[in-house]
């Protein structure tokens, strides 16, 4: 059994692959990758996990509306969020931890960075 649960939600299946191969090296953790908003929002809301990473510029529903639901469920509010996208400009930046996300990494992103955020919001060494 996992320790911990990590959803990805992100367009693309290489930034997934990037994503699920950085966060292999936690110990015990079992992650499970959405394609866009839409298919994040019925895997968060139908299962349990301890960290989302969400990519914002998506097909369906894009990341800061997702983020925005997700901040509205009382079951799923204490659930850390990191924001992965390749918008690096300040403003967006706000957005996105202004509707509850954590993190905010941009992109192309190092495997190591992904690691050392997944760590602090999971709280493992």
């Amino acid at each position: 059994m996992a320790d911990n649960r990590i959803l990805i939600v992100e367009d693309s299946p290489t930034m997934r692959q990037l994503l699920v191969f950085a966060l292999n090296r936690l110990k015990n953790v079992d992650i499970v990758e959405a394609a866009d908003g839409m298919d994040g929002l019925r895997k968060v809301t139908s299962d349990h996990f301890d960290l989302a990473l969400i990519d914002i510029n998506m097909p369906v529903m894009d990341g800061l509306k997702l983020i925005r639901l997700i901040r509205g469920d009382e079951s799923l509010k204490q659930m850390p969020i990191c924001v992965i996208t390749t918008e690096g400009a300040t403003d967006d930046r706000q957005r996105a931890l202004t509707l509850g996300a954590n993190e905010y990494l941009t992109k192309p992103i190092q495997a190591n960075r992904v690691l050392s955020i997944a760590k602090g919001l999971l709280k493992v060494e």
